[in-house]
């Protein structure tokens, strides 16, 4: 058994794109960014921000663009995917998150879930409880 999963919390770093394929999809494209604090060697703490693309489809990617703006907090959910291009002889390679789930971060205390309609995934609130770890 193979497994492709990403999960990662972090704020946009700039407002989503929201543009069209040629067969009408909506595709929205985003980045977001995530901190990481450690101690070095001379235990002196330490931050690391990874900057992460993402790329949502369908309804999810309206809402998404609608929303989400520059600096919001969100939770993405979906898979690892590397494309390839040339580009003047030379080769551009881009890694990035296909987005399934997309949770909206709090504004005003509220949190909005948007799914894949593909996806198939419960839409049940889990709390912290549930968790088994």
């Amino acid at each position: 058994m193979y497994l492709n999963k990403a999960m990662i919390y972090g704020n946009l770093t700039r407002d989503p794109e929201l543009k069209a394929l040629p067969n009408g999809q909506q595709v929205c494209s985003l980045s977001l960014a995530t901190n990481r604090s450690y101690n070095d060697r001379d235990g002196k703490r330490q931050e690391e921000t990874e900057y992460h693309n993402v790329v949502v489809f369908g309804k999810t990617a309206e809402n998404c663009a609608k929303y989400l703006t520059k600096a919001s907090p969100a939770y993405v959910e979906g898979r690892i995917q590397t494309r390839s291009w040339d580009k003047d002889g030379v080769k551009q390679y881009r890694t990035e998150i296909v987005a399934d789930i997309v949770q909206f971060g709090p504004k005003s205390g509220a949190t909005t879930v948007v799914r894949d309609e593909d996806a198939h995934l419960p839409t049940d609130e889990i709390t912290e409880e549930e968790i088994p770890f």
